[in-house]
């Protein structure tokens, strides 16, 4: 039987709930996942269905905003393991729907911290951990420009800019950068974002996780 400890390191940032939940659940079997969050609760959670599933995580409950809780966290995978194999980047602030002249100043600094800043320094953080050989992944929402979503989908679309970037920067020498599109999922953003949705008809966030895995190679 594998060591667990043997096995590969997935860092997951936004993994206490939805896709980022899901996406470190369907790694387990296969990795050991790093599971970051500011939901102390949420990783809990997340840490018990790994561990009823025959798997082990490590819980990092920090704010991704924290630059020196960032580069401590990668510091310590450093000293631990030595290198990561896969960073997978869900944790994202979805501000509440506003018109552009009614955003709030605070969301719009949050989402600014979270979506844009938060990604410009865990990249060059993380980017010696994946070496050469590594694989990130991102994940697209394309809201810029529709109504209502200034605040998220200004800040989102910077993000995949970013990520956009640095894929093609390191297209010809690694790490590998994927920027993955999910379908519309039954997650709680998302209920907040379009309310009376009929939830039927969306994907279930451990179904997504599965395929885009999947599409990793």
């Amino acid at each position: 039987m594998t060591d667990l400890h043997d096995f590969p390191i997935a860092l997951v940032t936004g993994a206490s709930r939805g896709l980022g939940a899901a996406m470190a659940e369907a790694l387990a079997p296969t990795h050991h996942v790093v599971a970051v969050a500011r939901t102390v609760g949420g990783l809990e959670e997340l840490d018990d269905r790994i561990r009823a599933a025959g798997g082990q995580a490590t819980l990092a409950p920090m704010d991704i905003t924290t630059r020196d809780a960032m580069a401590q966290l990668c510091r310590s995978i450093h000293d631990r393991w030595g290198q990561l194999a896969l960073w997978i980047h869900t944790a994202v602030h979805a501000a509440p729907l506003s018109p552009a002249d009614h955003v709030d100043a605070r969301d719009l600094e949050r989402s600014i911290a979270t979506n844009v800043s938060a990604t410009g320094i865990l990249i060059p953080y993380v980017a010696p951990l994946l070496g050469l050989e590594g694989q990130a992944v991102f994940l697209d929402d394309p809201r810029a420009g529709e109504k209502f979503f200034g605040a998220y989908g200004a800040t989102k679309a910077a993000q995949i800019a970013l990520a956009r970037s640095w894929q093609a920067e390191t297209a010809r020498t690694g790490p590998r950068v994927h920027i993955l599109a999910p379908a519309p999922m039954a997650t709680a953003t998302r209920a907040r974002f379009f309310p009376g949705e009929d939830r039927e008809t969306l994907a279930h966030p451990r179904d997504e996780a599965a395929r885009l895995l999947a599409s990793l190679g």
